[in-house]
């Protein structure tokens, strides 16, 4: 049994394969691949694309789609081993996971951050207790990390500029009134650095780097195919020459849990907003972001709505993609 709880488990050959799959699946929506079978979608987190692709694409591949909202429709889950459970939750994740696991064919989670300690929350506990104690596979939509996002956003850069290999993919920071998860800007970099581009990092300064642990793998990634993980905090050494142009916001993890200390530090960066001046310095490069995106706080209208944005093929694309990961999991 294989769980999908970050690309880091899946080499570049197998993620190819889901994305092949994907562009079969795109040709032909309806096949009948998983009739009888049925999928539990458990969401701590609100969500647009995640649950209705994840639920129609599972629809259009002959299989049931459950939504259970811990602490709403269903009842609130412990993770915590050896607890007394004399609190809030009415259930625990060791019972949670084995009855779906009983229901189910495959067990999908999303899990935020609760934005309070990095040094509890990057353990990623939720789905990791998901996926031990689940009897069938486990699929991550989205926590500290969003692969069915990277798989998206591969697919899109392909369908547009063929084989990613050697092209430069800049990851950048952008301001938003709020602090964000990490998890699509780690992603991002993965999946860029897995497929052989030459990643560059954009960020106001050293306390918005990422995860070390990610930048660690992204230095691996690229070093092994000839390429560079580039991190810097100009504007212009960064856009210059770009193929690919990923927006993303996120919060500065030393301050992690301390929010109105780093707020004035990001309110002074309004400027990395994504603009046509900006893009101009890119080789025709192209743009996209995750969404949902703010306009004119993180891009431009004139960006966004230009031809060379990938926001809406980038997000079809989560609908096929996943259905070849539910594919591929699938007993």
């Amino acid at each position: 049994m294989r769980h999908f709880l970050t690309t880091a488990d899946w080499d570049r050959a197998e993620l190819q394969a889901l994305l092949d799959d994907a562009v079969d699946l795109k040709k032909s929506p309806f096949q009948d691949r998983l009739n009888g079978k049925s999928i539990a979608l458990v969401f701590f987190n609100p969500s647009l694309r995640t649950r209705s692709s994840f639920d129609i694409g599972a629809h259009q591949l002959g299989a049931h789609a459950v939504v259970l909202e811990p602490g709403k429709g269903s009842w609130p889950i412990e993770f915590e081993m050896g607890t007394v459970m004399d609190g809030h939750a009415e259930e625990h994740v060791r019972e949670a996971a084995r009855v779906l696991s009983r229901y189910c064919d495959l067990i999908a989670v999303r899990a935020f951050p609760d934005f309070k300690d990095w040094s509890v929350d990057r353990q990623d506990r939720v789905i990791k207790s998901f996926a031990r104690h689940a009897t069938v596979p486990v699929i991550n939509m989205e926590t500290i990390t969003h692969p069915c996002q990277e798989l998206a956003l591969m697919l899109a850069i392909q369908e547009r500029l063929g084989k990613p290999d050697g092209k430069k993919f800049l990851l950048t920071w952008t301001y938003h009134p709020k602090p964000l998860n990490t998890a699509v800007a780690n992603s991002g970099l993965l999946i860029a650095s897995k497929f052989g581009m030459d990643v560059t990092l954009l960020c106001p300064n050293e306390d918005y780097l990422l995860d070390e642990r990610y930048l660690n793998l992204a230095r691996e990634y690229t070093s092994s195919q000839g390429q560079n993980l580039t991190i810097t905090h100009d504007i212009d050494e960064a856009y210059d020459g770009a193929h690919v142009v990923y927006a993303k916001s996120w919060g500065a993890l030393p301050y992690f849990g301390r929010w109105e200390e780093e707020k004035p530090i990001r309110d002074a960066h309004k400027h990395f907003i994504v603009d046509s001046e900006k893009m101009a310095r890119t080789d025709d490069g192209l743009f996209s972001h995750c969404l949902p995106c703010r306009r004119n706080v993180k891009v431009t209208d004139e960006v966004i709505d230009s031809e060379a944005s990938l926001v809406i093929e980038e997000a079809e694309n989560r609908l096929h993609v996943q259905k070849a990961l539910m594919s591929a999991l699938a007993p």
